[in-house]
């Protein structure tokens, strides 16, 4: 699965297992994830056939080409599934494949959650038409909910569907491409209900240690840290720093009037450290001001932090192991098939510094 935003503007969270066999009590969203879902399988083709055209768009056919290549990677060096998924094409002729649309309540930082049998509990609803994406999100807002609607680039089906690469995909760099197969493909590999902490922290260790090896294959140099990288974690840390601020207050017994000039509050102090931030240290650097200077709620907050918290943990699991990928894929599934609580102990205890 993949983000957008900061890592959220610029990768696309996902919509986890769009699946026709979702429970859901409205039909007509109901239709329109059966539509949908059958639209983007109908449109699939295989990439074999796309690159042996002479006739395709030859930029197509080559970013496809370097895609294989690292499609093969994924089964044959870091033992993820081999299949069919990301083996096929997918041209939607629109920027973005879902829109998701995140809700909590006026005065907390939890969201409001929408569960699925496979799939189990996410922090969002999905839909293939923006329109009807703004329109659940107006709905929400009738009832005083703090509403976000981001557009997402690309989905898991957890494996129930060959998912293929799709066309807003395509914009990505070769490297990036790659690294998003082997993120989602590593959610093939396994993948805890009702935790997307843990989904996501494990799928994306997987995707970055993947792309070391990758590189380190083709004999290119450790990628060292982009400027355009450490300004997003900044900006990263800013967002959640905002957020403990928030459920402070939130968890305090004030009037919704003051409440709500105290939420502004923290919005515009987020605003200011940012200023600073960018016009001090990234040299007057705009290109995060369109996600800052919009509108803010609770609900913009959602996703930050969701793909980076247990990485750490993962990543000492797999030194634990001594990098074999086997030997690691056994143990996240030991832990993923704790307790909850047990699970959180148990990635806790990983990312304490040894001794």
């Amino acid at each position: 699965m993949n983000r957008s935003d900061i890592a959220w503007l610029l990768r696309g969270l996902p919509m986890l297992a769009i699946l026709l066999l979702s429970g859901c009590s409205s039909l007509s969203y109901y239709t329109q994830l059966a539509s949908g879902q059958v639209a983007l399988l109908r449109a699939r083709e295989p990439v074999a056939e796309i690159i042996a055209d002479p006739q395709r768009d030859p930029r197509l056919r080559e970013h496809l080409l370097k895609s294989q290549q690292a499609r093969a990677f994924a089964s044959e060096h870091l033992h993820l599934p081999d299949n069919k998924s990301y083996r096929l094409y997918a041209d939607i002729h629109r920027p973005y494949v879902v829109w998701n649309v995140f809700a909590t309540g006026e005065f907390s930082l939890e969201p409001v959650t929408h569960c699925f049998p496979i799939a189990g509990c996410v922090a969002y609803r999905g839909y293939y038409d923006q329109g009807a994406a703004r329109g659940e999100a107006a709905l929400q807002k009738l009832e005083g909910k703090d509403v976000y609607v981001s557009g997402v680039e690309a989905y898991s089906t957890l494996g129930w569907f060959n998912d293929p690469i799709i066309s807003s995909m395509m914009h990505w760099g070769d490297e990036r491409l790659a690294t998003l197969i082997f993120h989602e493909l590593a959610h093939q590999r396994f993948y805890v209900k009702d935790d997307s902490e843990f989904n996501e922290s494990y799928a994306t260790f997987v995707e970055e240690e993947g792309t070391r090896q990758w590189r380190a294959a083709r004999g290119l140099p450790p990628e060292t840290a982009s400027s355009l990288a450490r300004r997003r974690d900044q900006l990263t840390h800013l967002a959640l720093d905002t957020r403990d601020r928030l459920k402070a207050l939130y968890a305090e017994p004030l009037t919704p009037e003051l409440m709500r000039q105290r939420k502004a509050a923290e919005f515009e102090r987020l605003r200011s450290e940012y200023r600073q931030l960018r016009d001090s240290q990234w040299g007057g650097d705009k290109r995060f001001d369109t996600w800052v200077y919009a509108p803010m709620n609770n609900a913009r907050l959602l996703p930050i932090g969701l793909y980076d918290q247990w990485v750490p943990s993962f990543e000492a699991l797999f030194r634990q192991v001594n990098g074999d990928w086997p030997a690691f894929f056994s143990a996240v599934e030991k832990i993923g098939g704790l307790p909850k609580d047990e699970r959180k102990a148990a990635l806790e205890q990983l990312a304490k510094p040894a001794g």
